[in-house]
C-alpha cells in the first residue's frame, strides 16, 4: 500500500505541469506577478518595434460579473512583417494572428507565461513548408518570453 501512495503522490505532483501542456502552447515560469510579466512582455514587444493592439485583464472581467478568477492577462501584439508571410502561406492563419501572450497565476501562486508555438500554428493551417519565417517567429517569441521572465 505505501508504494501505491507514493506513486499516487508523484502523479498528483506532476498533474499541474501536465495541465500546462495544451496543444501548441509554449509555457515559461515567471518570477514576476501577472501584471509585471505582461508589462515586461509589452515593453519588450514595443522595444522590438511591434505593435500592441490589445491588453485584456480577464480577472477584472470576471469580477464585473461577480466571479473570482486568479490574475490572468492577455496581450495581443505583432506587426505585418511577422504575420503576413504566414498568411501568404495559409491565409486561414489570420484567425491566430496577431500574436498573443497570456500570463496567469496558478492555484499554487506560480505565474506562467504562455504563447502559441508558431510551428504549431503553421501545421494547424497546413503551412509546414513556409520557409524560415516560422523559425524566425519562434525565435522572436522565445526572446520576448525570456526577456519578460528573467
Amino acid at each position: 500500500m505505501p508504494v501505491f501512495r507514493i506513486a499516487l503522490l508523484m502523479l498528483l505532483a506532476l498533474l499541474p505541469a501536465m495541465t500546462l501542456a495544451a496543444d501548441g502552447l509554449l509555457v515559461v515560469k515567471s518570477p514576476h506577478s501577472v501584471k509585471d510579466t505582461i508589462d515586461r512582455v509589452e515593453a519588450a514587444a514595443k522595444g522590438k518595434g511591434l505593435n500592441v493592439f490589445l491588453r485584456v485583464n480577464h480577472a477584472a472581467g470576471a469580477q464585473k460579473i461577480g466571479k473570482i478568477l486568479r490574475p490572468t492577462e492577455l496581450l495581443v501584439f505583432g506587426n505585418p512583417q511577422g504575420g503576413t508571410p504566414l498568411m501568404e502561406c495559409a491565409q486561414s492563419a489570420g484567425i491566430d494572428l496577431p500574436l498573443k501572450a497570456l500570463a496567469w497565476q496558478d492555484a499554487a501562486g506560480q505565474v506562467w507565461l504562455g504563447y502559441n508555438d508558431p510551428q504549431y500554428l503553421a501545421e494547424r493551417h497546413g503551412a509546414r513548408d513556409c520557409g524560415p519565417m516560422v523559425q524566425n517567429l519562434r525565435k522572436a517569441l522565445a526572446g520576448l518570453a525570456q526577456e519578460a521572465t528573467r
